[in-house]
């Protein structure tokens, strides 16, 4: 079969290179003028190492598992709200990893030929008919498909072609803001490691993970107050905001170069999409069902996508394009979907202030310690 995959994110070129091993002929469009993926780095929950592992790209995680020690959520100080060993943990929901997203896009798109990708190439529209889908970029038709897969991001043109009613994506009122950094010399940071600290004054919340062996990558997320311009104008004001929390948060984000810095408004869906695949054209990844960062799934859910429709495809002749690509979305959209509710949930409850704030913190505290590994397990959907 003939298949095009527009967009080379993560979900585009796991989903290419998992389709080109299953037979396919692949061809991947990407806008840009090279292939690569910027950022910082990516916690990938369990069930994306498990979709990483039914793709063949295992190597791509291997080594990057969780080290032991505790993990969970606590308050600004750092003092445990619902934390619990890791080793027991991932014992029972499986390993978590953390990977540099650039390392991760090259380990993801190494199996597939250079010939198999067209760069600088934006696709503007699909014109499709019963028979397969023509891909136009520049206003020309550039190819001719039996199937297609949109996985052009959380901004996807293609999506607001193929859903013209669809109110696209809404900001959450949320910044990002994120940075990877060496291991700073004497800093102890192992109190605080694998887990989120919120803060119930401003609802204000920090994560810090370690990324290899001898570099960490942090996150925040805080009321934005306006669109974000320079990563160092607003890694200032984190500072600002954070100078009274466990010594390490700010401490890591002072010693994080401005230029390894990014900051994003957080955005997600404004509502589901009432399908993931129209006749021969599928979408996946935050094209299909973006959502906030909150429980961590954004990344395992592009994966599960890609696993999904590697599955679905195996096999596949043009004529059964239509019927693999309707199953697929049987099987995607449901979950999907309820991520990114589960997702909107948790951020409106880190983001609490004041009296029920406080609630929850002592109902977190609360939580046997025999049964925190299970609570986080029901509260990251894992």
């Amino acid at each position: 079969m003939r298949v095009v995959v527009v967009g080379a994110g993560l979900g585009g070129v796991a989903a290419a290179v998992a389709l080109h091993r299953g037979g396919h002929e692949v061809t991947l469009y990407e806008r840009g003028a090279e292939l690569r993926e910027a950022g910082t780095a990516v916690v990938i929950a369990p069930n994306g190492v498990r979709a990483l592992e039914a793709l063949g790209a295992q190597d791509a995680v291997r080594g990057r598992g969780l080290p032991g020690g505790s993990g969970g959520l606590r308050d600004r100080r750092g003092r445990p709200l619902l934390v619990t060993d890791l080793a027991p943990a991932q014992r029972q929901i499986g390993t978590m990893a953390v990977v540099h997203r650039t390392e991760l896009h090259q380990q993801l798109r190494a199996p597939l030929p250079a010939e198999r990708v067209r760069t600088g190439m934006p696709v503007e529209r699909l014109e499709s008919d019963p028979a397969g889908v023509t891909v136009i970029s520049g206003g020309t038709a550039v190819r001719r498909a039996d199937a297609v897969i949109v996985a052009d991001g959380i901004g996807s043109t293609l999506r607001g072609r193929l859903f013209p009613g669809h109110p696209g994506v809404r900001r959450a009122g949320r910044l990002d803001l994120r940075g990877v950094l060496p291991r700073p010399t004497g800093l102890d940071v192992a109190g605080i490691l694998a887990g989120m600290l919120v803060d119930r004054r401003t609802g204000a919340m920090f994560g810090l993970f370690p990324l290899g062996e001898d570099h960490l990558y942090w996150y925040t997320d805080s009321a934005l107050s306006e669109t974000p311009t320079d990563p160092g104008e607003a890694r200032l004001a984190m500072l600002s905001l954070m100078a009274d929390w466990h010594p390490a948060v700010p401490a890591v984000i002072e010693a994080t170069r401005p230029a390894d810095i990014y900051a994003d408004a957080i955005a997600r869906l404004a509502e589901p999409l009432p399908s993931f695949a129209l006749g021969r054209v599928a979408l996946l990844g935050d094209a299909a069902h973006a959502m906030t960062p909150d429980l961590g799934q954004g990344a395992s859910q592009v994966f599960e996508d890609a696993a999904a429709l590697s599955r679905h495809m195996a096999g596949a002749e043009p004529a059964a394009a239509a019927e693999r690509l309707r199953r697929y979305d049987a099987e995607r959209r449901p979950r999907a979907n309820r991520m990114i509710a589960a997702s909107a949930r948790q951020g409106r409850l880190t983001a609490l202030t004041g009296g029920t704030a406080w609630l929850r913190d002592t109902l977190l505290r609360a939580v046997p310690a025999r049964f925190a590994a299970r609570r986080l397990a029901a509260i990251w959907q894992l």
